[in-house]
Formats: C-alpha cells, structure tokens, sequence
C-alpha cells in the first residue's frame, strides 16, 4: 500500500510538472520575437518618413546616425516589409497593405488598390487632411510629406468623403476609446462621413467620424483619418502599443 500511494504521488508530481513546463513552453512560443522566415509581407505604400530620414542631400543621409523610425522598427518586428512607390508595377502581391499618408493616386492606381481589396486584401490606411508634421523640406519640395491627403476618388468608391473642421483646436490628444479600440494621438484629425455612390462596401463609422470598418467585397479596410500617430518621438512606446493595435484590427482573421 505504501509503494501504491508513493507511486500515485509520484505520477501526480509528474503530471504537474509536464502542465507547467508546457505552459511555460506555450508562454515562450507566444513571446518570442518572430522569425524572418515566419514573417508575413507587408507593403508599406507612404509620403511619411517612416524608412528614410529626412535630410538635405543624398551625402547628408549617408552620414547620418540616426537611428530609424520607430515605426519601422514596429513594422520589422512583425513582417517582412515591402516599399511601394507605385500601386501598379510590379502589381499589389501581397495580403496586407499599409497606406501612411500617401500621395495622390494616378487613376489607374485607384482601379488597382480596389481591384486588389476587393480580391480579398486586408488595407491599414492613414488618411489625414491636414498633417501637423514638421518637415525639412520646404513646401513644394517633392520630398515632403502629403500635407493634405488627396483619395477622394477611392473613399468615393467605398462610400466615404472625408470631411474637415476648419475651427476645430489645435494640439495633439488621445482619440476618445470606443468599444475597446486602441487609444491613438490625433492632432487636427478629419472626419469620415458615409455619402451615396459606394459599390458593394460596408463601412461602419465610429469615433465620431476619425475611424472607418469597411468590407469591401471580398476584403476588408481599416480607415484613420490622422496620421498624426506617426509623429517621430516615441519615448515611452505607447506609439509603437497603439499601431500594433490597429495593424492587429485590420489585419487579423
């Protein structure tokens, strides 16, 4: 009886023990950085100098030792990024696309990016009409970032206008949390409005207009009208929480 109850304690220890190092070993695989080849790719379509740092002259960058944007390194952690600078060629070849900002797209390029949503792509679009951003360059310098963002044609095909308050404060602030969404800083954000003409797109509009869920055929598209989120200091990484935040809305499933 003495070797039975010895062996049951024995077996009881054991099991407990391969629970916990199968937790510990399940906690480790879900925190571990992902590795390149596991890395989904990411097109990353932007005016905003999330992969470069603004500097006068090709010689300047060069001798620049500033580290990179802390978006890009948010970015990198999670996939394999891929810069667009045009939507056409080579085509969109990738499940994810992320628009920061962009410029304005040539006509053909509205027809691709709806093409490619509606084959089944997953959108993260930045779309604000008034950056607050300091650039270097001067306005007009085709190196500086989109100041007032210009996709009315597309919104227009998904049943959205993007609209602007003029009065409005200025200063950044954190957008209001509505159903659980993650907390972003806006500064002079505009407002998404639904408007007639959108073809086979649902959107459901919420923060008061700063933030747009769209089925768009057979895929999806998370619309934020501010870029101001991509401001470049980053000290406390709340920046880096909330993209993450957001790429995981528009991207998951």
């Amino acid at each position: 009886m003495a070797v039975s109850r010895r062996w049951r304690l024995g077996a009881a220890l054991l099991a407990c023990a391969l629970v916990v190092g199968a937790a510990v070993a399940w906690k480790s695989r879900g925190s571990r950085a992902v590795s390149a080849q596991e890395r989904p790719r990411l097109m990353l379509f932007t005016s905003l100098p999330i992969l470069w740092n603004e500097t006068p002259d090709l010689a300047a960058m060069l001798r620049t030792q500033a580290p990179p944007h802390w978006a890009r390194r948010a970015l990198e952690a999670r996939y394999t990024l891929v810069a667009r600078d045009t939507l056409l060629a080579p085509p969109l070849d990738a499940r994810f696309l992320l628009l920061a900002q962009p410029r304005p797209l040539a006509p053909q390029e509205n027809v691709a990016l709806d093409d490619w949503v509606r084959a089944g792509g997953r959108l993260l679009l930045f779309a604000d009409p008034m950056l607050t951003a300091d650039s270097t360059y001067a306005l007009g310098d085709r190196r500086r970032p989109q100041d007032i963002v210009l996709l009315s044609p597309i919104l227009a095909r998904w049943g959205l206008e993007l609209r602007f308050d003029e009065d409005q404060p200025a200063g950044e602030h954190d957008a209001a949390r509505e159903n659980a969404g993650p907390m972003f800083p806006v500064n002079l954000p505009g407002q998404l409005a639904p408007r007639p003409g959108g073809h086979d797109a649902r959107c459901v509009i919420v923060r008061e207009g700063l933030v747009a869920r769209c089925r768009i055929g057979r895929g999806r598209a998370l619309i934020v009208a501010d870029a101001a989120l991509f401001e470049p200091s980053d000290a406390d990484g709340k920046r880096a929480a909330a993209l993450d935040s957001l790429l995981e809305e528009a991207f998951a499933g």
